[in-house]
């Protein structure tokens, strides 16, 4: 799969907004599978809402997201192509740490559950993974939500400032674990964020 954007723009931003974009208004921009892509913006110029467009939870957008391939719906695309770091996580926070990747791995039982159980342990206390998520840190949760968005396959990994409430050390954990199943996907990093960073080995970097 090929992500190609032309004239991409949000109904809710004007054209001045967007003035110097590397991707916004540009007649086309292309994200290939296999490289990676780091996209920097400051707060309020459309970081989220470009994941949210391309993941296909937010339609209010002029031009072209282009696949190069018959899409019968975004929840086909969500279920083998797409994984999404969401900004906000999007977590239920009655379910344990452990129920809230299993949940995601039962779609697709990508991953075994000894994977799941290993890769929550070597990010989060032992204690904490069969407690509910509204008892967790912030940062622990962000992790928990990294997790989940490895157990499953995908082409292209969205992830919307994955380590805003992580400190370096954490960081540089999470994004070696993402980097291992990315590489082992063969599949496209495409991750925004506020300042650049060298948590990953970008192929590319764009200014939002």
């Amino acid at each position: 799969m090929i992500i190609e954007l032309r004239n991409l723009k949000p109904q809710y931003m004007s054209e001045s907004e967007v003035a110097g974009s590397d991707i916004y208004l540009q007649p086309s921009v292309v994200f290939e599978r296999g490289r990676k892509y780091m996209i920097c913006a400051r707060s309020g110029h459309g970081k989220t809402s470009l994941l949210n467009f391309i993941y296909g939870s937010n339609l209010y957008y002029d031009g072209v997201i282009d696949y190069h391939e018959p899409v019968s719906s975004p929840f086909d695309l969500r279920l083998r192509k797409l994984s999404y770091l969401f900004q906000d996580l999007c977590l239920f926070p009655e379910l344990t740490a452990l129920e809230n990747v299993q949940i995601k791995n039962s779609l697709t039982e990508h991953k075994s559950e000894a994977e799941i159980e290993a890769m929550l342990d070597a990010l989060l206390p032992a204690s904490k993974k069969h407690q509910p998520l509204r008892t967790l840190s912030l940062g622990q949760r962000q992790r928990v939500a990294a997790v989940r968005a490895l157990c499953q396959p995908f082409e292209f990994l969205l992830m919307d400032e994955p380590f805003s409430h992580l400190d370096h050390e954490t960081a540089q954990q999470v994004a070696a674990m993402t980097l291992r199943e990315v590489e082992a996907q063969g599949a496209s990093l495409l991750l925004t964020s506020l300042d650049p960073t060298d948590l990953f080995p970008f192929d590319c970097t764009l200014k939002l």
